[in-house]
């Protein structure tokens, strides 16, 4: 299953020389882990390294038709429901991205920015990113700030840097928000760390984490953007202003409520991405289709979900079916297990979590660690101090499995939507991104650990 993963992940690097699209790739390797897991399981599952088939063995015999069962009903049913979540969310989002610009409602906030400076531009961009991904989450906020990108810049490798500094300020601002990250949100439901305390220790190397990428971006990029004109299909389109904002309202409105609408509920944030995506959809037949002509069909949202890039999604699904096999079959407990035994100390064990979270994702990594150390009583002292609720493990454990994935532009969900929507190359980020987001990483890092030393 290794060897498969290893092979599969050099493909999806390669895919520019090999020219094979990493989507195909991504969901042979995580079908094909799945078959072989299945297909090894009575001796894989007899190691005794799946956490999850030794708490099934507490209730249930240790039989083939039981381990049929386990595979096949609890395990993969458990992983599907959460890639569905991830699935059904990033689509929700890219919809309500793609009816916005259809109706040329971002053109409403490209036509009022009149920086021009590549440099001042990047830093306006990454601030906005940082704080927007905080109040709503790094995946939401780079799919819209990207798309907003496309709009202001023409030259495509000036976007890919832009692009690339969204996914770094995403991941960076969603890493000091109690909802601002997958990882971030298991911990605060977890209990280990509590909302106000996470801002408090964990803001400074964020922005650490994100500022010290700029300062290298902005002085590499020189000169003046040069701003796209409109298509074809939008000097054609003349779509009111009036409806233009209205979409534009909706739309941000949509996406500003998925996070208040999982506070009060407490169900998965794709339930209101949906419920947003739905109400745009009703509005905009009811409404706003009642007083258009014909030739305005295409604002449909029906036809618009035709664009959604279906390679990106499905290269995700693939990564996260690759990813629970592994977390299945106890590979990523053996992982966890060897850093525990070889990495006593708390500090170098995050830092190497963050690097791995480049590679794999950060959600099962983190899951794995939360299994593996109990929250320890308040008034603990000593190596326990570092793990009662609000410990300096569990803190840096947020920043880091939040912040590492931008090292790597598969590293976290809001690096491959970015890569799916600008056609952003792996070979092309490793090579320009990957050592000034480590830079970032580490910076953030420094930081924390020095003011664990002073308090």
């Amino acid at each position: 299953m290794i060897e498969v993963f290893i092979f599969g992940y050099l493909l999806i690097v390669l895919e520019h020389n090999i020219h094979i699209n990493k989507a195909a790739t991504a969901l042979i390797m995580g079908a094909g882990l799945w078959a072989l897991y299945a297909i090894g399981a009575p001796e894989i599952l007899e190691l005794g390294y799946s956490e999850s088939w030794k708490d099934w063995l507490t209730v249930n015999p240790n039989s083939e038709e039981s381990m049929v069962h386990f595979l096949v009903h609890h395990e993969l049913t458990e992983h599907l429901s959460e890639i569905a979540s991830i699935v059904f969310f990033l689509m929700g989002a890219m919809t309500i991205v793609e009816v916005i610009d259809e109706y040329q409602g971002f053109r409403i906030i490209t036509n009022r920015i009149k920086v021009t400076n590549k440099a001042k531009l990047l830093v306006i961009i990454s601030f906005m990113t940082f704080f927007l991904s905080a109040a709503l989450d790094n995946l939401t906020t780079t799919i819209v700030i990207v798309a907003v990108l496309s709009k202001l810049i023409k030259d495509d490798e000036t976007r890919w840097y832009f692009a690339s500094m969204v996914v770094i300020s995403a991941n960076a601002g969603g890493a000091w928000s109690p909802i601002g990250d997958v990882t971030t949100i298991m911990l605060w439901i977890g209990g280990q760390i509590t909302a106000l305390k996470i801002i408090e220790e964990i803001f400074l190397p964020s922005l650490v984490a994100m500022i010290l990428p700029l300062i290298v971006l902005a002085f590499k990029l020189k000169g003046e953007i040069d701003i796209p004109k409109l298509s074809e299909d939008e000097s054609a389109a003349f779509i009111p202003l009036k409806d233009r904002v209205i979409v534009l309202v909706m739309g941000i409105t949509a996406l500003l409520m998925v996070p208040v609408i999982k506070s009060y509920t407490h169900l998965p944030p794709f339930i209101g991405m949906l419920l947003g995506l739905g109400a745009m959809w009703f509005i905009t037949d009811f409404k706003l289709h009642s007083k258009t002509l014909q030739d305005k069909r295409h604002l449909n949202v029906g036809r618009i979900l035709s664009k959604i890039d279906m390679p990106t999604v499905l290269f995700l699904m693939g990564i996260l079916l690759a990813v629970g096999a592994l977390s299945s079959a106890g590979h990523l407990n053996v992982m966890a297990g060897f850093m525990q035994e070889h990495f006593q100390d708390i500090y170098l064990q995050n830092t190497l979590i963050g690097v791995l979270s480049a590679i794999v994702d950060n959600v099962p990594i983190v899951a794995a660690f939360m299994g593996m150390y109990d929250i320890a009583p308040d008034g603990s002292t000593g190596e326990l101090a570092n793990f009662v609720v609000d410990g300096k493990f569990w803190e840096m454990l947020a920043y880091a499995s939040g912040t590492g994935g931008s090292i790597l532009i598969v590293g976290s969900a809001a690096g491959v939507a970015a890569m799916g929507m600008e056609r952003i190359s792996f070979l092309w980020y490793l090579k320009n991104i990957a050592w000034i987001a480590a830079l970032g990483y580490i910076g953030g890092i420094s930081l924390f650990y020095l003011e664990m030393l002073v308090m």
